[in-house]
């Protein structure tokens, strides 16, 4: 069939498209020497998972243990949880899948050494953990330098947790001011990065991992100093409109959520039955990500989703409204591709019109 003949709200993929986004960010990261660990948070998706490798992928990133479970058990067996995970229950999950995969996962503070080598005490693979570190935006990850050297020391009294790197998230560079800033915040987080890769280094932990993410500077092609063995961009795939805004062009967006327009009450008032549960209600409201409206109506200039509801995506636009009819179906692209895939149970491939493949997205809801 060819897309417009799916009910909505449906999410679209242009295969072409996503293709080539794959080929570019894979291109990139073998320019420069490191090694491409995509962020499967965005697409949720195992068969998408599984396409990444073959192109070249070393691995894979997710953000949650359930979300793990699902790609191992997908045949996915290279996977690192860009998180810190904390209680028995989780870690236990955790040492279960380390029976028959490679995975390693992310901790912060020395509190976490003693949780893991209490749980995996006894266990055949020892736990690989990264260590986050804080470069900007204010999140999780080690800021002290005092704080490093002591988790560094209670994992070398540890029999069961070896420590295979160190990671970073420059998230606050989605939030730069110009092409220039974003290469600020980038280079100043991948200097942390490596300074604390350096004290690692002298405290006689040889890592085997320092990994750097956020998508904006490598859409950029920054380039990445030696000593960065891998990159963890996830939204690139896809794309939004948020990420579009970064490099002026909205024409690298393979993902889409297909809806009907039902309603068109007034002279600039069109109604469409996707809303904050098929789209998401969120912005970005600062920097080169900045966003205009609730999601940008594809094909048609200047036109956004000025509000939602939960079930209906409300857009004043005399134009527009004058263009559509009842019945008529549109493609918005959304604010930010990684919750909305959330929100969806399948995805359709689309080429040249044709829906090729029905995807399954295995991970949504996954949030344990």
């Amino acid at each position: 069939m060819t897309y417009d003949e799916l009910d909505t709200p449906a999410l679209l993929i242009d295969k072409q498209v996503m293709m080539e986004n794959l080929i570019a960010m894979q291109q990139y990261a073998d320019r420069q020497q490191v090694k491409l660990r995509p962020h499967t948070k965005t697409h949720k998706t195992p068969g998408l998972a599984k396409m990444q490798e073959e192109m070249g992928a070393s691995g894979l990133t997710v953000a949650k243990v359930g979300e793990a479970e699902v790609m191992a058990a997908h045949g996915l067996t290279d996977i690192f949880i860009a998180n810190q995970i904390v209680g028995e229950t989780k870690l236990k999950r955790i040492r279960k899948l380390a029976e028959s995969i490679h995975i390693s996962f992310g901790i912060d503070c020395v509190e976490h050494v003693h949780q893991i080598e209490d749980v995996f005490r006894g266990a055949e693979k020892k736990a690989e953990v990264l260590i986050e570190i804080e470069v900007g935006e204010e999140r999780s990850g080690v800021i002290e330098e005092s704080d490093f050297r002591q988790i560094l020391q209670a994992i070398k009294t540890c029999d069961f947790v070896h420590l295979k790197g160190i990671f970073s998230h420059d998230g606050h560079t989605y939030k730069a001011e110009s092409k220039a800033h974003c290469q600020t915040l980038y280079e100043d987080a991948v200097n942390r990065t490596l300074q604390f890769a350096q004290i690692a280094t002298e405290a006689g932990m040889m890592l085997d991992v320092v990994s750097i993410g956020s998508t904006p500077p490598f859409l950029f092609q920054f380039d990445i100093p030696k000593g960065v063995t891998e990159i963890r961009p996830g939204t690139y795939i896809f794309m939004d409109a948020s990420q579009s805004n970064v490099i002026g062009t909205f024409s690298h967006c393979a993902a889409t959520v297909l809806t009907t327009v039902i309603s068109k009450p007034t002279k600039t008032r069109v109604i469409t039955d996707v809303g904050a549960k098929g789209l998401t209600a969120q912005t970005r409201t600062k920097g080169l990500t900045q966003t205009k409206g609730l999601g940008k109506v594809k094909d048609y200039e200047d036109v956004f989703v000025s509000s939602v509801f939960d079930e209906h995506a409300i857009i004043y636009h005399e134009g527009f409204r004058q263009a559509v009819q009842i019945g008529e179906k549109v493609q918005i692209i959304p604010n930010h591709i990684c919750p909305a895939v959330n929100l969806h149970e399948k995805a359709y491939l689309i080429q040249d019109d044709e829906v090729v493949e029905e995807l399954d997205i295995a991970c949504k809801g996954k949030l344990q």
